[in-house]
């Protein structure tokens, strides 16, 4: 393979196989990539500016019975940390976050046994009749998946009833890495891949905006970060035209602090900062036919999400009110609306509130900063 020939062929914004990936990877100067990845930005998001955005990631609840070997947050049904939480709470929580200019709730949780459709219906009506300005970006695959099979319905039935209800997006949750072969080593009581990717394709014809995303470093094999890659793409080419399809995609490392992959299996993140702004770049070049890709902040620091700016990556994400699972495994890092302006200014860029589909937003007026807890 010959590297320009490749460039060339990513600049024309064609499909490159998963091998020619991996060989990029493997091959090709960290330079070379971040500037075959910047000028694809420049070309995908004319406006040049670095979107980010207000939200809070609030959960449903924390009882799960997938079992994923790289989750500290959840508890097993009966556990005496479990909890659901009840709407006074989340009435609490959604006051504070439009007082800090918040106009979103990232509502996930996990596996529920005795969680079906009805509860998930009656929880967003709810919160829609209280809150109708409060865009609920909410589930995600597996837990759609879970649902499903719950209901003995359909991915397309349980998702039409969750879009009546006031779902307005689903989050790529739940991806890790689309391989079962990987599935079944870190999340098997999730949906397969295969699953996920339909969950996402009936989402798509319903014209629910969604989003993807990949969590690497753990016991995946480099070309199966680029399979990923190529499965996202495809489901993205499928899309009916005029729908969001996948607004974005975010790839993340694994944390791995004193999650069972560490402490029974050894598994260890050993991502580095050249390593995960390579990725960026080559989420980039990969995935043509999507038009955002978010650097992770949450998992990589400021400082390396900030040189991803320069590799392809136009979003820098939101600044997370509210976050518990990822933090639970050791991610420490934390942005307030003021210093992750500061970041994206620092790095060059104008920074752009937006919404989950991306509109610009102006800051609000009378936005107050949240206190951060460390």
């Amino acid at each position: 393979m010959q590297l320009e020939a490749l460039y060339q062929r990513a600049l024309n914004f064609e499909f490159l196989s998963p091998e020619e990936g991996v060989y990029l990877f493997e091959n090709a100067p960290l330079a070379e990539l971040m500037h075959v990845a910047n000028e694809l930005r420049k070309i995908q998001v004319p406006h040049g500016k670095v979107t980010w955005q207000i939200d809070r990631n609030v959960n449903t609840t924390n009882v799960c019975v997938a079992n994923c070997k790289f989750c500290n947050f959840y508890r097993i049904p009966g556990h005496a940390e479990a909890y659901i939480t009840s709407i006074d709470e989340y009435k609490r929580k959604i006051e504070e976050t439009i007082k800090y200019g918040g106009d979103q709730l990232l509502l996930q949780g996990g596996h529920h046994p005795e969680l079906g459709l009805k509860f998930y219906v009656d929880l967003f009506r709810e919160l829609k009749q209280l809150f109708p300005d409060i865009r609920l970006h909410t589930l995600g695959p597996p837990e759609v998946a879970h649902i499903t099979k719950l209901e003995k319905s359909t991915h397309l039935e349980v998702l039409t009833a969750l879009q009546e209800a006031g779902m307005d997006s689903l989050p790529g949750a739940g991806a890790e890495i689309l391989n079962d072969r990987v599935r079944r080593l870190i999340s098997k009581g999730k949906c397969g891949a295969q699953e996920w990717l339909d969950v996402m394709r009936a989402a798509h014809k319903l014209n629910i905006a969604s989003s993807a995303t990949m969590m690497f470093g753990h016991v995946e094999t480099v070309l199966e970060r680029f399979e990923h890659l190529a499965d996202i793409r495809q489901v993205q080419s499928e899309k009916p035209e005029g729908h969001y399809g996948f607004t974005a995609f975010i790839p993340w490392t694994f944390q791995d602090v004193d999650t069972l992959l560490a402490r029974i299996r050894g598994v260890h993140n050993m991502t580095t900062a050249e390593e995960y702004i390579r990725m960026i770049a080559l989420s980039r070049i990969m995935l043509p036919n999507i038009k955002n890709i978010q650097a992770s902040w949450l998992t990589v620091g400021k400082q390396v999400a900030k040189l991803c700016l320069h590799a392809g990556a136009n979003d820098f994400g939101s600044i997370m009110i509210e976050e518990n699972v990822v933090s639970a495994a050791g991610a420490p890092h934390r942005f307030t609306y003021r210093t992750i302006q500061e970041a994206i200014r620092d790095a060059g860029f104008e920074p752009q509130l937006r919404t989950q589909l991306y509109k610009f937003r102006e800051l609000p007026a009378h936005i107050q900063e949240q206190i951060i807890n460390y």
